[in-house]
């Protein structure tokens, strides 16, 4: 759902791509991992370890054709296996999560360049991708012709040059090798094709988005007269577009389809890769997801087996919601015989061996979760991962033997408390350290993973820490709340806090599964809403964190919420908001809450449900009904609305609407394709009905993030500002 958008905004983060997967404007590891590429502004530069020393292999402004209407920029890339050519994504532009651009093959031998796709609508390519034998470069095409909107793969041969259609759907909103639009929102699937390891065939998703109804977004701001945009978005209690795994043989141009059992409107696929030249390994997910299966699939015959299963009172999360990144990629051991795999089966996330023979072995042992696999090294038998058994709101570097003999080891150094990342060369012997925290700010270092020490002292994260002065500002507190739930916050004061006075409090939430709020990382008591630095503004900034969001205390804090997203969450934040307001510096008339998206669900509900506790509320982009997003994210946490359908009213602001009592100013765009603009008017309505005055801030044709459009952001702020400095003023007393 509904991304908490402040925590996006300031959170930093690494990316890796493998050679086998799409275009990557992050770093991508040469074959024997003591090198690394990346595109470095108009660049791509080659970065050699332990030296440091850089290349310039391919310069961007000397590649393209002059074209002063056209001019064109790297936006990614990809190499081939030997590295001897490069793939250029161009130009690139996402609407509604289909990234399309030009494509440009570029030759090292030669240093020669030609643009792939030429008879097509050359900026309509996605997700071009080498043969592994580097003869032939396959890509998904984005046709709108004749008023509809088709996806179809084809091949690109490197040496004829000729152009091969392999797809030939021709209805509207079918789509070939990529997604609709929640299977990328909330499956993290978008890159929807695999090159056979013997580069004769492919094996893709077909979906089609026909099945599932548009949502026409109304454009009255673009043209004298309104039109609408359609996206296809199955609303929960809709069932979602059907999707089918195909191989398609690179000659004949002609698919077989996996005969995988379950009805296709009532079950994801949500991870497919190659696991030897004829048999394909798929993730199948029911459509409460709660169960899952592993499926091996035989190129040959179509028939599939169910390898592995496993089950859940509540939901299983697909691999990129905790791990971040996109669903691409299977954790293989043994030379294909087993693959790592992760489980919340024993009350914890936990890493387990999988063979091929179904069984399974755990890896990682002990009571805490792990929050990422950072790297299988088997030439060294290890397994590297992120967990902070001892304080959930940061994150450390672990590593366990691969085989699961040995306890797990913490290799983070005590002496930096805070928020610790890792990139890792493949052969195990490099990474890229950074760190932050609150008080301090983000800083990188690469270090040598034998011995974790820094490859240059000099550019190491202990020569190059930069105090945040702002975070000495910030205190982390944990709260017990009359319901006996143990809860994490952290705390913002004024510059010139006087403990002696009463000063307003401004609670800043999120709430659901999607994120959480406390962490001890750079950026944290930020809000660029609100002018950034809101308690030298005069107010006591503070954020708890509620059962139900992905913080690593076990599977019971985060499931506890499920069916009761707008209850148990709300509960939790209003109690803690309770407790904090205990201390003698709460001044306990003037109460503000602030959030968007998520955020802004749990504000409303906070000001409707607990209006003797919060006197002033932002919210920002909210669902105000659930019934209202879409399927998988919310039946994922509350169920299916044709079995339970109370708790989604139940969970939903707009129910509550008549209690308002304190200030509320409501913010949504338009032209949000995430959370759409018809849950604002929902809850307008309730307002109305009830005779409860509030202030509205309509953005048109801003989307999720309302950023769009000269001054808005600017705008946004002096609004949000304005608001809450009238309705809950400033400064102690």
């Amino acid at each position: 759902m509904t991304k908490n958008i402040f925590l996006l905004l300031v959170s930093l983060c690494f990316s890796i791509a493998a050679f086998s997967q799409p275009m990557s404007a992050g770093n991508i590891w040469s074959a024997d991992g003591n090198s690394f590429t990346i595109l470095e502004k108009t660049k791509i530069v080659k970065v050699e370890l332990p030296s440091m020393n850089k290349t310039t292999l391919v310069d961007g402004e000397k590649l393209f054709p002059k074209d002063s209407l056209n001019p064109r920029q790297i936006s990614s890339f990809q190499w081939s296996f030997d590295m001897g050519k490069a793939l250029l994504y161009v130009n690139t532009e996402t609407l509604y999560h289909k990234t399309t651009g030009e494509v440009w093959l570029y030759d090292m031998k030669t240093s020669a360049s030609i643009q792939l796709g030429k008879n097509l609508r050359q900026n309509g390519l996605m997700y071009a991708k080498f043969s592994p034998d580097a003869s032939q470069v396959a890509y998904v095409y984005q046709d709108k012709s004749d008023n509809k909107v088709v996806y179809n793969l084809y091949t690109e041969n490197l040496l004829t040059g000729k152009v091969k259609q392999l797809t030939f759907d021709t209805h509207d909103r079918c789509i070939n090798g990529t997604f609709d639009w929640v299977y990328a929102e909330e499956l993290f699937c978008k890159d929807g094709f695999r090159w056979s390891p013997d580069s004769k065939s492919i094996a893709y998703w077909n979906i089609d988005a026909s099945q599932v109804r548009n949502y026409l977004m109304l454009n009255t701001t673009d043209s004298t007269y309104s039109f609408t945009v359609p996206v296809e978005y199955p609303k929960a209690g809709e069932d979602p577009s059907p999707a089918k795994i195909g191989v398609v043989d690179i000659t004949s141009a002609k698919t077989k389809w996996m005969n995988i059992e379950g009805d296709p409107r009532q079950n994801y696929l949500v991870r497919l890769e190659w696991a030897g030249t004829n048999q394909l390994i798929i993730q199948q997910l029911n459509r409460k997801q709660n169960q899952t299966n592993i499926l091996l699939a035989d190129t040959k015959t179509t028939k599939c087996k169910v390898l592995w299963s496993e089950t859940d009172a509540a939901w299983i999360d697909v691999k990129a919601a905790w791990s971040g990144g996109d669903n691409m990629g299977w954790d293989w051991i043994e030379s294909k015989k087993a693959f790592v795999w992760t489980s919340e089966k024993d009350g914890w996330r936990h890493l387990y061996r999988i063979g091929m023979d179904g069984k399974e072995t755990l890896i990682t042992k002990g009571d805490f979760d792990v929050t990422k696999l950072y790297l299988v090294d088997e030439s060294h038998s290890l397994l590297y991962f992120a967990a902070s058994p001892d304080n959930c709101t940061q994150k450390y570097l672990f590593v366990t033997s691969l085989d699961g003999s040995k306890k797990p080891e913490r290799l983070t150094s005590t002496e930096l408390p805070g928020t610790h990342n890792y990139l890792m060369s493949p052969n195990g012997l490099w990474a890229r350290h950074s760190f932050s925290s609150h008080l301090y700010m983000p800083v990188s270092e690469w270090i040598s993973l034998q011995d974790l020490k820094p490859i240059d002292e000099n550019k190491s994260i202990l020569k190059n820490m930069k105090e945040d002065l702002y975070g000495k500002q910030i205190e982390y507190f944990k709260v017990t709340t009359e319901d006996n739930i143990k809860l994490d916050g952290w705390i913002a004061k004024p510059k010139d806090f006087d403990a002696s006075k009463k000063y307003p409090v401004f609670f800043q939430v999120y709430g659901e599964p999607w994120s959480s709020t406390v962490m001890d990382t750079y950026g944290i008591g930020r809000n660029f809403q609100f002018g950034d630095a809101i308690p030298d503004q005069g107010y006591l900034l503070v954020s708890v964190d509620n059962r139900g969001t992905p913080s690593p205390r076990g599977r019971e804090w985060r499931k506890s919420i499920y069916r009761k997203i707008g209850i148990v969450n709300i509960r939790d934040l209003a109690m803690g908001a309770k407790e904090v307001l205990k201390w003698s510096f709460c001044d306990t008339s003037r109460v503000a809450v602030t959030g968007w998206s998520g955020g802004g669900s749990s504000t409303l509900n906070l000001m409707f449900q607990y209006p003797e506790i919060f006197k002033t509320g932002i919210a920002v982009a909210a669902v105000g009904n659930q019934l209202a997003y879409d399927n998988t994210y919310q039946e994922r946490y509350m169920g299916i609305p044709l079995e339970n359908r109370a708790d989604f009213i139940a969970g939903s602001p707009y129910t509550y609407a008549k209690n308002l009592k304190g200030k509320l100013l409501y913010i949504h765009g338009t032209g949000d394709d995430n959370v759409h603009y018809s849950n604002a008017e929902k809850l307008i309505n309730e307002l109305i009905r009830y005779n409860k005055p509030f202030q509205m801030m309509a953005y048109p044709m801003r989307s999720h993030g309302i950023y769009e459009g000269e001054g808005t952001r600017e705008h946004l702020k002096t609004i949000s500002s304005k608001f809450l400095h009238e309705n809950c003023p400033a400064g102690g007393r």
